[in-house]
C-alpha cells in the first residue's frame, strides 16, 4: 500500500513533480480573503498598506501568493510600494509588471534569495495551514503513535511519537486530545520567516486555535472545486489543517475581527439618504461595509488569527 507518514505523503501530494500546487490555482478550489471573495480582497489590500504605513514600511512581500490576486490589488492601490510574490508556480501572467515574482521550492523551505529583508511586511497569508507536519493519534494506552496514510487515504497506526515530537505534544495538548497534527513545522516556518527580515514585521494570517480550545480529533481534511473532501494525499485535492498559533512564539496573536477592527474601524451601513444625492457613492461605501462585515465576521472570516512578530535588527542602528 505504500504506507506513509502523513507529513511525507503531505509534502509530495501538495508540492511534488504532480503535486497539487504545482497544477492548481488556489482560487479554483477554495475562496479565502485575498482570493475569490471580490470586494474583501481589495479592503485586505487597504489593511496591509495601512499596516505598512503604520510601522514606516515600504516593501510588501506575500509568501504563497498564488495567482498574485492579492498582490495586484496592492499594486492597483499603492504603486509606489515594492512588492514581491512567493510562490511554487511561474509568474502569474496578469500580474502587474511592477510585482516582483520570486519561486519558492513549495512547502515549509523559501527561497535562498530571500533573505536580509528591511522595512519589510512580510504576509503568509493562509500558508502555515498547508506547511504539512506529521498526525500522531493516542492509543488505548495513551501512548500517541504517527498515523500512517496510503495512496487512497487509509490510514493505520505507525510507530510510537518520540523526541521533540512527543515534547511537542505534550507541551501544547490537553489530556482529552486523541488525535493531532504535530504543529513543530510550522513553528520551525515561523522561525524561518522571521529570521530573514531585519527591519520590519512579520505577519501570519490563518484559521487555526489557541491552548484553550484545540480540536479534539485533529482538523487535517482536504478541498476539492470549492468542496470540502477527504484528505486524500494523491493530488487531486488541496490538503489543510489548523493551525496552534500559539505556539509559533509570535510577538501577538489576535483574531482578524480585533485586527481589522484596529486598523480599518467597525462596518457601518452608509445613510439611506446619500443614495439619492450621491448614488455612485452610496454604492461604493455599502460594498465597503458589507466586506468589511464579512471580514469580521465572529464566527467567520473575523474568527482567523493574526499573528505578528516585529523585527529590528539591531546593528542597523
Amino acid at each position: 500500500m505504500g504506507w506513509r507518514r502523513w507529513d511525507e505523503a503531505w509534502q509530495e501530494a501538495l508540492y511534488g513533480p504532480g503535486g497539487f500546487y504545482r497544477r492548481a490555482a488556489p482560487a479554483e478550489h477554495f475562496a479565502t480573503s485575498a482570493q475569490g471573495l471580490g470586494a474583501t480582497g481589495a479592503l485586505l489590500a487597504e489593511s496591509l498598506l495601512l499596516l505598512a504605513e503604520r510601522h514606516g514600511l515600504t516593501r510588501i512581500v506575500e509568501i504563497g501568493a498564488g495567482r498574485g490576486e492579492l498582490l495586484t490589488a496592492l499594486a492597483a492601490m499603492s504603486p509606489d510600494t515594492e512588492l514581491v510574490g512567493v510562490d511554487i508556480v511561474d509568474r502569474p501572467e496578469p500580474l502587474p509588471p511592477e510585482v516582483s515574482w520570486i519561486r519558492s521550492p513549495g512547502g515549509a523551505p523559501l527561497p535562498d534569495e530571500l533573505t536580509g529583508l528591511t522595512d519589510t511586511l512580510l504576509v503568509a497569508h493562509e500558508w502555515l495551514d498547508v506547511v504539512p507536519c506529521p498526525v500522531a493519534a493516542r492509543g488505548p494506552d495513551g501512548t500517541w503513535h504517527a498515523v500512517l496514510v496510503a495512496p487512497d487515504g487509509s490510514e493505520q497506526p505507525g510507530p510510537p511519537v518520540a523526541g521533540p515530537d512527543l515534547d511537542w505534544l505534550r507541551g501544547h495538548l490537553p489530556a482529552e486530545v486523541d488525535r493531532a497534527e504535530i504543529g513543530r513545522p510550522r513553528d520551525a516556518a515561523f522561525a524561518d520567516l522571521s529570521a530573514r527580515v531585519r527591519t520590519g514585521l512579520v505577519l501570519v494570517v490563518d484559521y487555526g486555535h489557541l491552548a484553550a480550545d484545540r480540536p479534539l480529533h485533529g482538523t487535517l481534511t482536504g478541498y476539492r472545486d470549492g468542496t470540502q473532501a477527504p484528505p486524500v494525499p494523491d493530488g487531486s485535492c488541496d490538503l489543510t489543517a489548523h493551525v496552534a498559533l500559539d505556539s509559533l512564539g509570535a510577538d501577538h496573536v489576535r483574531s482578524q475581527r480585533e485586527a481589522l477592527h484596529d486598523l480599518l474601524g467597525r462596518a457601518e451601513l452608509p445613510s439611506h439618504d446619500l443614495s439619492r444625492t450621491d448614488p455612485t457613492g452610496y454604492l461604493r461605501l455599502l460594498t465597503r461595509a458589507n466586506a468589511l462585515a464579512t471580514l469580521t465576521s465572529p464566527t467567520g472570516l473575523g474568527a482567523f488569527w493574526w499573528a505578528t512578530s516585529l523585527r529590528s535588527s539591531p546593528d542597523l542602528g
